[in-house]
């Protein structure tokens, strides 16, 4: 609760130690964020060896998920990068299932929402766009730095679309980051202001009470905007991170 009584949109992102750890003045505390991410790795774990150990000819509901999460990234991944992409999946397919399913647990009342801080998206965009320079840079050489260099560009010309292509290289992880960040943020916020307003007016009463049942429908297709929204989110984020990989298998324009 915000000071007056009013609903505090922001407070639900509030970092909260749980176990107290500062070894040689550095705050390394077990968070609230932290035990997410593990209950999020700790589920993603359990549903894929249990799902992938069935290997049942009819299979069950479990391993029906994870055949067709496994092909729904796989068949993303070919389709940017083609078969030689591949040897990235195991990157994609953890990004992408971390992503969704810290956006889904995020949407269960009183959870916490661990892609709504810039410093976890932002870490799994330079992880992303490290690993195109480092691969890069590792498998072509000098050759990587001509996707710098577009083709059949005047050489008086050339100077300025090298420097735009760099500062378009280096926006990547930015807009990357942003993207999942921002909408993850808005969302919650939006939910939690509309939720206040319902509790708002069943409050004050009288002919309030009236019209309350409306912000609570608006906040009930917003949940349900929401859940389709955590969904493309890990999509975007796992095409996006095949079309940025893809630069690291075909440097060349």
């Amino acid at each position: 609760m915000a000071a007056g009584g009013g609903i505090d949109p922001i407070h639900q992102f509030e970092i909260k130690p749980i176990i107290g750890l500062r070894p040689f003045g550095l705050d390394l505390s077990f968070t609230n964020a932290s035990l997410l991410m593990v209950a999020i790795v700790a589920v993603i774990s359990v549903i894929m060896i249990y799902g992938s150990s069935q290997r049942s000819v009819v299979p069950g509901r479990l391993q029906s998920f994870a055949e067709m999460i496994y092909e729904f990234v796989a068949s993303t991944v070919t389709g940017v990068m083609g078969k030689e992409g591949m040897k990235f999946f195991p990157l994609v397919f953890s990004l992408f299932m971390f992503v969704l399913f810290a956006n889904m647990l995020g949407m269960i009342p009183g959870s916490f929402t661990v892609t709504s801080h810039i410093v976890v998206t932002a870490a799994f965009a330079f992880l992303v766009i490290g690993t195109v320079l480092v691969y890069g840079v590792v498998k072509h050489g000098s050759h990587f730095f001509g996707l710098f260099v577009p083709s059949g560009v005047p050489g008086w010309l050339l100077p300025f679309m090298v420097l735009i292509e760099a500062v378009s290289f280096v926006s990547r992880p930015i807009s990357l980051s942003l993207r999942l960040f921002g909408n993850m943020l808005a969302g919650h916020i939006a939910l939690k202001v509309f939720g206040g307003f319902v509790v708002a007016l069943l409050a004050a009463g009288g002919a309030a009470t009236i019209i309350a049942p409306l912000p609570l429908l608006l906040a009930v297709a917003l949940t349900a905007l929401e859940f389709l929204v955590a969904f493309l989110q890990a999509y975007v984020f796992a095409i996006l991170t095949c079309v940025y990989l893809n630069d690291a298998l075909h440097p060349g324009h």
